[in-house]
């Protein structure tokens, strides 16, 4: 990632028009905060995490140790001029209107980064509980939700040095939610528990979909992480046609959010309609060429979707990278996101951490193709299961998320002549999950 490149959009078109954005919604949002988010959610999810962690008394327990990652993440913001400038004045360009001086369940805005530091801090030895929304919780996006739509949270969340630090941080606490003592939010509480009354209620086919084991302790879990990416029993999701080369399947459980045609290699992918650049996309890779012209398919997942991916056709993997990006970017044409980064989802194929495989398919109507997934905020690990020469089946695991949000894209050639089934729905944040595996397309 030419992150010098991205910084430059940030300190000019971002700090530019960004400074108008900002100084507009602080007088007169453009959106509800109270309002219940679109795709899933996120961010009143969000909130009640960070609910959870202030009552465990991270902000107030005098003396407490910080982890060393997050010891590091402090001096970083404060031995660096920039970075301890933009760390004040992003939470300084909150605005002070009263849709913004409490979260959306009440409790108070986070104003600074050392109370950001002392939340982190507390967040990375804790799993997420259940609550109503039906969503894990993103705590850390939480605290950030409202600094990463200020212009100068624009700027420090697209800088290689955070974004070096965060996935130390992430990966930290990947570390915590892959051991025992992440399942202590595997439980049957009525209300926290992922097993309990609200929950199961939430998920009445969890037991008949997934391969669970009731009977045993945390339903035979080893970790919160094997809970996250746990699988769907054997026959719950078929493959579409499997002898059928002309029938693409759905690589993930997921929404449709867009499909567009005619794709550039370059774009001007910040601004507001967020428009698909394949050479950012893709890292520069030398196979970007090819796909200019062509079609893609962007969906996502919500935070309770099966995080595996699938291969869309039969066919050999080409090549496959985990290109380094931004874990809290979002791009300031959208404002204040109360849920972002969903409307970002566009944008952050170009920046966030993803997940890149070429697959060469089986049928010469589709060829090369591409198939790229895009973490969202917290872990957002990208782990790529195949490799380089190995032949796949349509349906076949391709990798999968860890704890984290999620999108995905689907990009063709412009020779290829494809249809997709989205089930009469309009692509857009309010869709529907059209199921893994399922048909998603048809090429002629």
């Amino acid at each position: 990632m030419k992150t010098k490149w991205y910084l430059s959009v940030g300190m000019a078109s971002i700090l530019v028009a960004g400074i108008a954005s900002a100084q507009a919604l602080a007088t007169s949002p453009t959106k509800d905060a109270l309002a219940q988010p679109p795709t899933g959610a996120w961010l009143r999810a969000d909130q009640q995490a960070l609910q959870q962690v202030r009552q465990h008394g991270a902000t107030d327990k005098a003396g407490q140790a910080w982890l060393p990652v997050v010891q590091e993440f402090s001096a970083l913001i404060e031995n660096d001029p920039e970075l301890y400038m933009l760390f004040t004045q992003m939470f300084e360009q909150i605005p002070h209107t009263p849709a913004y001086l409490k979260d959306p369940v009440g409790n108070p805005q986070v104003r600074n980064y050392r109370d950001m530091l002392k939340l982190i801090n507390q967040i990375l030895t804790q799993a997420p509980e259940f609550n109503k929304t039906d969503l894990v919780g993103f705590p850390i996006n939480a605290i950030v939700n409202w600094a990463m739509g200020t212009p100068a949270g624009a700027a420090a969340f697209l800088n290689e040095k955070v974004n070096r630090q965060l996935k130390k941080i992430l990966t930290q606490w990947a570390v915590f939610l892959n051991s025992g003592d992440s399942r202590a939010v595997l439980n049957n509480h009525p209300e926290k528990g992922w097993f309990g009354r609200d929950a199961l209620q939430a998920m009445p086919t969890l037991v008949q979909d997934f391969d669970v084991k009731p009977d045993l302790p945390y339903y035979g879990f080893r970790s919160w992480d094997d809970f996250f990416t746990r699988q769907f029993r054997d026959g719950r999701r078929p493959v579409d046609s499997p002898n059928d080369d002309n029938v693409i399947a759905n690589a993930c459980e997921s929404a449709p959010y867009r499909l567009a045609r005619n794709v550039q290699l370059r774009d001007p992918f910040w601004i507001k309609d967020q428009p698909y650049s394949l050479s950012h996309m893709m890292a520069d890779d030398a196979l970007a060429q090819q796909f200019v012209g062509g079609t893609i398919y962007q969906a996502f997942l919500s935070a309770t979707s099966y995080h595996r991916w699938h291969s869309p056709v039969s066919g050999r993997i080409v090549k496959t990278r985990v290109i380094d990006g931004s874990y809290y970017a979002q791009t300031p044409a959208v404002g204040f996101d109360p849920a972002g980064p969903n409307e970002s989802q566009g944008y952050i194929t170009q920046v966030a951490s993803r997940g890149l495989v070429f697959i060469e398919a089986d049928n010469p109507k589709i060829g090369l193709m591409a198939v790229m997934f895009i973490g969202m905020a917290e872990v957002s690990s990208n782990e790529i299961t195949v490799y380089e020469g190995q032949h796949v089946n349509k349906g076949d695991q391709l990798g999968m998320f860890h704890f984290g949000g999620s999108t995905h894209t689907l990009i063709f050639r412009p020779q290829v002549n494809v249809d997709f089934d989205l089930r009469g729905q309009t692509p857009g944040l309010n869709s529907n999950n059209i199921p893994v595996r399922a048909r998603i397309a048809t090429v002629r």
